[in-house]
């Protein structure tokens, strides 16, 4: 057994999460672990809202609301989205927390001591309307590479380029919209990356071939065009004050703060009960951790560059990204999702729509692994009228249903295996080690591909073996073909645990069984497993696993979340 620590990009805390958001680090980070936790290994998954810098002040304003009562309320509603969508987090914490603020502190006296702190005068953009400083997100304007007009001040969303609001052309108040705007001198501490450039290209080195493309390549490129020193404060009132003489009036910058979230996250759950494990058997000098990490694309650089290079500068033994699963986007039907613009579905709607399985199941189908994928109502309600209700759920209530009328609500006995049957065993042991040799290689898309052809074969062998027509001539081999097939809705269940916890649990349900009844998966032995539910065992039918959506209810779904708009 290995020690897995799993960690998600810290969604910023203002707004709501949308099923870009969902797909692009939260839900596969949760789908790996409950998988690792299956196979046996000791994991601790780790995440929260990232709650410090400019998004937070600007949404806190916009709702007039103490900036720290409007974190709070947003974190609560993000907790709760998250719970519905079942994600299973060991600590869903916060970067605003006391533990973060101490383990800020720490990494950056040891930064500081080791010479990686520099003291800069520059020039920064100052609002004459709002009588303050612009920093990040403050101002809007033109990225001056790609031409996107609505780039944000610290990174343009459209090209991914990390910007200087000082960059943006025609830029603008995000407070106020004035244009208003001088450049005027302020002093500020800097990351002085380019002195640790020789060391993080090294360490960066040791992850290649490892690494997916979507993020190694990111990552080279950025050290290919050279570190910039980078500013790690603020002029702004909302985040941890800065511990150094002359910068008290400022804070530090969230993207400094936000990751050293992950450590503090972990000091919070290991505070919270003694039984926990001390933070540091995770994060400090913990040999025996494999550390994976889930971002979307945008958050690549500061993952694979910014603060592996904090860690280094600090000359102590962390914890450092093993594996680092980067994603591209998930679009809604080619274009973005919009609360505003009431374009697309967002995580805490989409629960109310339908259970969490059904989005889980479609997102981690299409996770935009390689590059963008799109969601539209037309291919989600395929999918689960086609794989979930045609496929899965309707060979579960097949099942069932003929061999309570047949035979009663029990495992059947009688009959011996036939070469059909060990056919049958070889098959879905064939796939099901490849699913389970994908899940490990964290390809989702391949992963679930071979998840559906599993189910497949279970329709096929009760299409070939015909045990309704056996029945009349045979009860004993029909009996032991009904009893196969029910195993595999078992088995079932049980390989889609990770993907479908609630539907695993519905399934599992129907035998009067538990999730702490199911078996491993590390050697998962189909043999074996085929006949784990006995002669004798009762079984309920009860409701079908999945619903239809029907045509009716598709065009009710676009018209409301906006797929049929122009």
């Amino acid at each position: 057994m290995s020690k897995i620590l799993i960690t998600s990009a810290l969604p910023y805390v203002n707004g709501v999460p949308h099923l870009g958001h969902m797909v692009g680090c939260l839900l596969p980070s949760d789908v790996y672990a409950r998988f690792m936790r299956m196979m046996g290994h000791e994991v601790l998954y780790i995440a929260g809202t990232d709650e410090h810098g400019t998004p937070s002040e600007v949404g806190a304003i916009k709702e007039g609301m103490a900036v720290e009562d409007y974190c709070t309320k947003y974190h609560n509603r993000h907790k709760q989205t998250y719970a519905d969508f079942e994600l299973s987090f060991d600590c869903f914490g916060r970067t605003s927390s006391a533990q973060n603020q101490e383990m800020t502190y720490h990494i950056f006296e040891q930064l500081d001591k080791n010479g990686y702190i520099e003291e800069r005068t520059i020039k920064q953009l100052y609002s004459v309307d709002d009588a303050r400083f612009l920093p990040d997100r403050y101002v809007t304007g033109t990225c001056p590479y790609c031409g996107y007009d609505k780039a944000r001040g610290d990174q343009c969303e459209n090209c991914t380029k990390v910007l200087d609001p000082t960059e943006l052309i025609n830029p603008r108040s995000t407070i106020s919209g004035s244009t208003n705007l001088e450049i005027r001198e302020t002093k500020h501490l800097f990351l002085t990356l380019p002195k640790l450039e020789g060391k993080l290209d090294a360490w960066l080195k040791t992850k290649e071939p490892f690494w997916p493309d979507v993020a190694y390549s990111i990552a080279r490129k950025w050290l290919k065009e050279g570190l910039k020193e980078r500013c790690i404060t603020r002029d702004l009132k909302w985040g941890f004050p800065v511990p150094k003489a002359g910068f008290e009036d400022k804070v530090f910058y969230v993207w400094f703060d936000a990751p050293i979230g992950y450590i503090g996250i972990t000091k919070q759950w290991a505070d919270a009960d003694p039984k926990n494990r001390n933070w540091k058997d995770w994060w400090y000098d913990a040999k025996d951790v494999r550390h994976v990490e889930f971002m979307g694309k945008d958050n690549v650089p500061y993952h694979a560059i910014s603060f592996p290079a904090t860690l280094i500068g600090t000359e102590e033994p962390w914890t450092q990204v093993d594996y680092l699963k980067g994603m591209s986007y998930l679009t809604y039907e080619g274009g973005k999702f919009s609360k505003s613009a009431n374009r697309g579905i967002f995580a805490e709607d989409a629960v109310k729509e339908f259970p969490a399985d059904y989005w889980r199941y479609w997102l981690m189908a299409n996770a935009p692994e390689g590059s963008d994928s799109s969601f539209s109502f037309d291919l989600f309600a395929a999918t689960v009228n086609k794989d979930l209700n045609g496929v899965l759920g309707n060979f579960a209530s097949r099942v069932l249903k003929m061999t309570a009328s047949k035979l009663g609500e029990e495992v059947p006995a009688g009959g011996d295996m036939e070469a059909v049957d060990r056919e049958l065993i070889a098959t879905l042991q064939e796939k099901i080690d490849n699913y389970i040799k994908y899940m490990n290689e964290m390809e989702f898309r391949k992963a679930l591909n071979e998840l559906r052809a599993v189910w497949v074969e279970g329709n096929n062998y009760i299409t070939v073996t015909e045990p309704w027509s056996v029945i009349k001539e045979n009860p004993e081999r029909a009996a032991a073909i009904l009893r196969i097939c029910i195993n595999l809705i078992r088995i079932f269940a049980v390989i889609s645990a990770p993907i479908m916890p609630q539907i695993s649990k519905a399934a599992l349900a129907k035998f009067g069984l538990e999730e702490k009844d199911m078996p491993s998966l590390k050697d998962f032995n189909v043999a074996k497993e085929i006949e784990a539910l006995k002669p004798g065992h009762k079984f309920t039918v009860g409701d079908m696993l999945f619903e239809r959506i029907t045509p009716e209810r598709l065009e009710e779904l676009k018209n409301k979340y906006g797929s049929n708009k122009q």
